[in-house]
């Protein structure tokens, strides 16, 4: 069965509450449950990961390789700073999604850089907690899965 790794960055654990204007009313937990439901209607195996540091993000991307066929990452305000997550993608060459509930092109300039791009196969960002499917359709496409 086609596995993804939904990975989660810094502060995402704060959703729900956390500036709601920018990123919604949903938690963590309740796209979970959503990324969860979809994947059942996909016929995918779906595993969840969150954290804030930095060190222990790339140790899941390592542990990812072998495990799951493609990866979904908000790396959060890593996206824009981070140069060991991308070359965590880039070396284990899983399949990714870069994720973002906000429009990070609409947002401040220094939100626009993101080096997760750079070896994403794509960029879902702006459409709040519905991303999440839409990457898993997205995802599940790109690796050739059918339901």
């Amino acid at each position: 069965m086609t596995s993804i790794l939904i990975l989660s960055g810094p502060n995402l654990n704060l959703l729900g509450t956390r500036q709601p204007e920018v990123y919604g009313h949903a938690t963590l937990a309740d796209i979970e449950a959503m990324c969860a439901a979809k994947a059942k209607e996909l016929s995918l195996a779906l595993a969840f990961e969150q954290s804030n540091s930095e060190g222990a993000l790339v140790d899941h991307i390592h542990a990812a390789r072998g495990t799951h066929d493609g990866l979904i990452l908000n790396a959060g305000a890593y996206t824009h700073t981070s140069i060991a997550l991308m070359d965590a993608i880039s070396s284990t060459e899983i399949p990714t999604i870069e994720l973002h509930l906000s429009n990070i092109h609409a947002r401040e300039p220094f939100r626009q850089q993101s080096y997760i791009a750079k070896v994403a196969v794509g960029q879902i960002c702006g459409f709040g907690p519905a991303g999440y499917p839409l990457a898993l359709e997205a995802l599940a496409t790109h690796l050739g899965h059918a339901a």
